[in-house]
């Protein structure tokens, strides 16, 4: 492929993309010359919805006509305001409504997860993650292992690529599963690794340790709102995720979390960290002495949720419910095809993609490894308005983004790699 052929193709798909419209929904930020930048770095945190300012000053606005009455006067009650979310969520990740919640922070929700659901018995201790796990999971699930007496070293067990692969197989890790099943308790993946942008098989995971009756649970922060999930009929135990990256709710926003109905209702409830607002909501304010949870996800809740974080991210959610993932999807799958096709024919000697090159095993993003001056060429690409990121020691993270990416972005990107080969 020619950057002309490229240029000819991009062009003919943004002609005809029946989601090009909603880029306009979105602030693309500018460059010094007041030219737009080519955002590709919407793994990391995501644009700005246009809406999402008014959905916030609406808010502002209850707080200063209405002060504390704003919980129960307000267009929008604060007291139910993060119950506005539950059919977004559900549908964004394949759950009953009962099942998901928006509250707190991603890794506040997986030590709260971890605190219900890694309960160590006898031989069976151990926790299976993925080789490039995000840091901020090993850290949450070392640390929860240190504080029942164990040690991470020894409790950890970590699935591998085979030598010489980048991504995990499938097959790999059930036969790991299989292996170890008489001393795994729970198994704790990526939905979409960070790092290779890998998609995981999470029913076929979550099946394999379910036959030996361990728990699987996820951390969906790569995956939420980038590839089709269906947790409710995948069986998965327990996830968890945040609303900064393809859902775009802005920096440090409010995450999100999914409790399968199968513990969320159980006549005997899980044990778990509690707070007054997963407090059974008929009596919450009697103030009463015993915690009664609500059934469902909405138990785990510990406190009042940020209002304004809540405010800034739905206008993003509503627009997700009113495209659907079908048709992101469609988009995504062409958006990072043609990326990867011009990426691997034009730069074969070059740059390797770590990323699976099956859209079924991907998402958005492309991970490339450089071969020689990685870390020159991704300042070139910022220098030249090409926005993306780095993760050492030498691979860097594209994603175009179906929401609000074109397919000319494709060619601005492959454009600037050519010139800095």
């Amino acid at each position: 492929m020619t950057l002309d052929e490229l240029r000819h193709i991009a062009s003919t798909l943004d002609r005809d993309d029946p989601l090009a419209a909603y880029r306009e929904r979105f602030h693309i930020p500018r460059r010094g010359d007041g030219s737009e930048v080519t955002y590709l770095c919407g793994n990391s945190l995501g644009l700005a919805p246009r809406a999402a300012a008014e959905s916030v000053a609406c808010e502002l606005r209850a707080w200063a006509e209405l002060g504390v009455e704003g919980h129960f006067q307000s267009e929008r009650p604060w007291v139910s305001f993060h119950e506005l979310f539950t059919p977004h969520l559900a549908s964004l990740v394949g759950a009953k409504g009962h099942e998901v919640v928006a509250m707190n922070t991603l890794t506040v929700n997986l030590h709260l997860m971890l605190t219900s659901f890694y309960r160590p018995s006898g031989e069976r201790r151990k926790v299976l993650v993925g080789h490039a796990a995000f840091p901020s999971d090993r850290y949450a699930i070392a640390s929860q292992i240190t504080l029942r007496g164990g040690k991470p070293e020894e409790t950890l067990l970590v699935a591998q690529p085979r030598p010489g692969e980048a991504t995990l197989r499938t097959e790999d890790v059930v036969e790991l599963i299989d292996r170890h099943a008489w001393k795994l308790q729970l198994v704790l993946m990526d939905g979409v690794n960070y790092y290779t942008g890998e998609f995981i098989d999470i029913p076929t995971i979550t099946a394999a340790a379910h036959r030996h009756g361990i728990l699987a649970g996820f951390d969906l922060a790569h995956a939420v709102g980038n590839v089709p999930l269906a947790l409710h009929d995948w069986g998965v135990d327990f996830a968890v995720w945040c609303h900064y990256k393809y859902l775009n709710g802005g920096p440090g926003c409010v995450a999100g979390c999914f409790v399968h109905e199968r513990h969320g209702l159980a006549p005997e409830p899980l044990p778990r960290l509690a707070g007054w607002w997963g407090h059974d909501k008929q009596s919450r304010f009697v103030m009463g002495p015993d915690f009664r949870p609500i059934p469902g996800a909405e138990g785990w809740q510990l406190s009042n949720p940020p209002l304004f974080s809540l405010a800034a991210l739905l206008p993003s959610l509503e627009l997700f419910s009113e495209i659907g993932m079908a048709q992101l999807r469609a988009k995504s799958e062409h958006l990072t095809g043609l990326l990867d096709r011009g990426v691997r024919e034009m730069f074969p000697d070059w740059i390797e993609i770590l990323t699976p090159q099956e859209p079924s095993r991907r998402g958005c993003q492309l991970s490339v490894r450089l071969r020689h001056h990685a870390k020159s060429t991704f300042a070139a690409l910022l220098a030249a308005g090409v926005i993306c990121d780095w993760r050492e020691p030498d691979v860097i993270r594209l994603a175009p983004v179906p929401l609000y990416n074109r397919f000319a972005d494709v060619v601005r990107c492959v454009e600037v790699l050519s010139c800095a080969k």
